[in-house]
């Protein structure tokens, strides 16, 4: 971090931000009251989240023509004489492809965004983010069986972490929920299924990415403008039929139990501007959370990327206890620690680069059988490809 820019600084900081308010932003919309009833429109805030995500559409074509700009001046320039102006970078262009290849991305994410904001009206903000980690452990498994990827033994590894983590957290929700009626207890562990049973969905909606879209080499900003357009616009259309649909009391505080009902949902507006301040934060930080979080990983890294996601986590936590929306639970600390190392090793983050590092070249030295370690670090039983793994990391480590 010594050598960040200044501008670095500044993407870390608003990718945490921005990534913390939009959790804690439809939290605070759920905790709200209005026309008798707390504000209980999830389909209404996923709706919302996929606003935000279309302006990375506006955000996408600014930078674009922005660029056309420069490139054009650049030229022009260049024919009167000022040559120290031009490089080599190639004109600004838009790949071509079928547009509808995000359309079965956005369904899953529309399907699996829906399903988290409902579970995140029945749990605890912190406890949501935490259990999102889930989505390791079903992108794991969907990749074995669909794209025919080789999981290394550190990898099985940081998913059964992951699986311990999330055990643990389940069980701080309980805890937490002790002193409530049996049904709020109920209520808390039926969101907190929900939420693991959506990152199957968003699972699905990686791995179909990994495999359909990634050979397009679509830029981030536009394939997420994309699918939030393709969100909005059949959200928007749904909001008919889900004002038919009826649902149990768990799932709908809806005086009738429709599935969903804008205009009880604007009324509430009405009465409290408060809900529309906290529908706004949404909109506008998953803008810039999704900004922030592609120009990190093009100006840092993905892994920083995921880094500062795990901080957000930790912030999420602790503005939750400071607001007083939960009480402080030590299993919590004991989950999310054991989410992190599982997603640190699974990523094979710090751990596993100074373990080959480290400690193999002790364990060699000493005459002590590697080989199953060095399977497990996703090293072939080889020292010579040891060393030269463990030589390229001392020389990344030094730079």
């Amino acid at each position: 971090m010594a050598n960040w820019t200044v501008f670095q600084i500044c993407l870390a900081v608003l990718m945490v931000v921005t990534g913390s308010i939009n959790t804690l932003a439809a939290k605070w919309a759920d905790r709200l009251e209005a026309e008798g009833k707390t504000f209980n429109h999830p389909f209404l805030q996923a709706l919302c989240m996929f606003i935000g995500e279309s302006l990375c559409l506006v955000a996408f074509v600014i930078v674009y023509l922005f660029r056309k700009y420069r490139y054009r001046r650049a030229r022009v320039d260049g024919d009167l004489g000022r040559i120290d102006e031009l490089d080599d970078a190639a004109e600004p262009t838009i790949p071509r492809f079928n547009v509808l290849i995000f359309l079965p991305p956005a369904c899953c994410d529309i399907l699996a965004t829906s399903i988290m904001y409902v579970g995140l009206n029945m749990t605890h903000a912190s406890s949501f983010q935490m259990l999102r980690g889930a989505v390791i452990i079903f992108t794991g498994l969907l990749s074995v069986a669909f794209l025919r990827t080789i999981m290394r033994g550190f990898q099985w590894l940081g998913m059964g972490l992951v699986m311990s983590g999330l055990i643990v957290v389940g069980i701080a929700d309980i805890a937490l929920g002790t002193d409530s009626s049996k049904d709020d207890i109920n209520s808390v562990i039926t969101g907190d299924l929900l939420i693991i049973m959506a990152q199957i969905i968003v699972a699905i909606q990686m791995v179909y990415e990994q495999k359909y879209v990634m050979k397009y080499d679509v830029p981030a900003l536009l394939a997420v403008g994309l699918e939030g357009i393709y969100g909005m616009a059949i959200l928007t259309v749904l909001m008919y039929p889900m004002y038919y649909i009826h649902l149990p009391r768990t799932f709908s505080e809806n005086p009738f139990g429709r599935m969903e009902d804008v205009w009880l949902a604007f009324k509430q507006m009405g009465e409290d501007p408060l809900i529309i301040v906290a529908l706004s934060g949404t909109i506008t930080s998953i803008a810039f959370f999704n900004f922030a979080g592609i120009s990190v990983t093009k100006e840092l890294s993905a892994t920083t990327r995921m880094v500062l996601d795990s901080v957000r986590t930790l912030v999420i936590w602790a503005v939750c206890l400071g607001l007083g929306w939960q009480t402080f639970v030590w299993l919590q600390i004991v989950g999310f620690g054991l989410l992190i190392l599982g997603m640190f090793i699974y990523n094979d983050l710090v751990i596993g680069p100074w373990f080959r590092r480290s400690v193999l070249p002790a364990m060699s030295e000493r005459g002590m059988d590697i080989g199953c370690c060095l399977s497990c670090c996703g090293v072939d039983d080889n020292l010579d490809d040891q060393r030269t793994l463990i030589h390229s990391e001392e020389r990344d480590a030094h730079n």
